[in-house]
């Protein structure tokens, strides 16, 4: 690493790194994946087949709550409500309980449309258009471009973490410093961003979840009328209390559930119907909240082809290529360029491979080298005068 110190970007030449036949290694190059170089706050596992967020949020949380709710409802009410009542109420609850688990780990473990930052030789030429403009003080790219969508206005917002300008409808997250196409929000309960790709199974995670928590919530009700009213029912004491017990938490879990969830649910339908995403309903991108008066220019103005276009058209690739080997050219570059920051101010200007707010990392590397030898000197004299005196 004594090879990669701090220097200017030219704007005319990109650079270019050797390959590994001119370094020396003792034994077989180790083949490297995408995925183990992500700049992003995500976690892989699996060979980079799962994908999810470094902050996982309350994930275990939900699966524990639907697997410990739905288990003592398999175990104590089913047998129950199946001798007297009908044998589809455990086959009805098992369907639901399989659509619930299948999208919940399809909206956790996928890739919700991450989009690849850009590369060194696009970064360079941001610097190219910087420096072509001619002005000696540095002024940051603008941050704003406008397009034409049917026939409407649309801003784009340039990413300088991403050093793009993102696609309409897409944001940066934060928490997992990924810009994400058709960005909706970040949802802590399945532990990762909800987006263009994985959006689907996120609404059928919430509306299958409404299902089953409503059919358990009614089952439940049902076992403990039944139970109360049949003639010449007794329970033990201890029997008697635990039935209460197991009865009274699924109904507690599955009253508030049902409300907040089908609330979601609802919401979540409106936006389907709509053509819009939590993003922007939020800030009132189309509905005159942000005091711009615009339509919706992605809405097709019809429920039925709303609804198709967002749950139904085929599913888009990943861009990310998580899986894909590393090429030598990138290897390289990650270890010699960890990562390229816009300079703030003028005395940034085409500095790369630090953080622009490390002020060490401002200087040329001999200057640098030069004030710490001098301040080594000036801290020697005044111990030599010291111990003189």
């Amino acid at each position: 690493m004594k090879n990669c110190d701090y220097q200017q970007i030219d704007p005319k030449v990109v650079p270019t790194y050797a390959s590994p036949s001119h370094i020396g290694t003792r034994g077989p190059r180790r083949v490297r994946r995408k995925w183990e170089v992500f700049p992003g706050k995500n976690r892989f596992y699996c060979g980079g087949r799962i994908m999810m967020a470094q902050q996982s949020g309350v994930l275990p949380l939900t699966l524990g709550l639907i697997l410990v709710t739905t288990g003592l409802f398999f175990i104590f009410d089913c047998p129950f409500l199946v001798k007297h009542l009908s044998s589809c109420v455990p086959v009805i609850g098992a369907v639901l309980f399989v659509f619930v688990f299948i999208t919940l780990l399809q909206t956790s473990f996928s890739d919700p449309g991450i989009l690849p930052r850009a590369t060194l030789e696009e970064a360079a030429n941001v610097e190219r258009q910087i420096d072509s403009s001619g002005n000696s003080s540095y002024r940051p790219p603008p941050r704003t471009k406008e397009v034409l969508i049917n026939q409407q206005m649309v801003k784009l917002k340039y990413c300088f973490t991403c050093k793009m300008f993102r696609p309409p409808r897409t944001s940066h997250c934060s928490l997992c410093d990924n810009c994400v196409e058709r960005f909706d929000h970040h949802c802590p309960w399945v532990g990762n961003c909800v987006g263009k790709r994985n959006y689907r199974f996120f609404y059928t995670f919430i509306v299958s979840l409404s299902f089953l928590t409503s059919f358990i919530f009614g089952c439940v009700s049902t076992h403990l009328a039944m139970s109360t009213t049949q003639q010449k029912h007794s329970f033990s004491y201890p029997h008697a209390s635990f039935l209460w017990f197991r009865v009274m938490f699924e109904l507690v879990i599955c009253f508030f559930s049902v409300w907040s969830i089908l609330g979601l649910s609802g919401f979540h339908t409106y936006l389907v119907a709509s053509n819009m995403t939590t993003n922007e309903d939020i800030k009132g991108s189309w509905s005159g909240k942000s005091g711009d008066v615009a339509t919706n220019p992605f809405s097709h103005r019809n429920v039925f082809v709303n609804c198709c276009s967002v749950l139904c058209a085929p599913l888009p690739p990943s861009l990310i290529d998580r899986r894909g080997i590393l090429p030598v050219e990138e290897e390289s570059a990650q270890m010699c360029h960890a990562d390229i920051q816009l300079p703030a101010n003028k005395n940034q200007r085409n500095m790369v491979g630090a953080p622009a707010h490390h002020p060490l990392c401002l200087k040329p590397h001999s200057k640098l080298k030069a004030e710490l030898a001098a301040a080594a000197s000036a801290c020697l004299s005044v111990v030599k005068v010291w111990l003189s005196g």
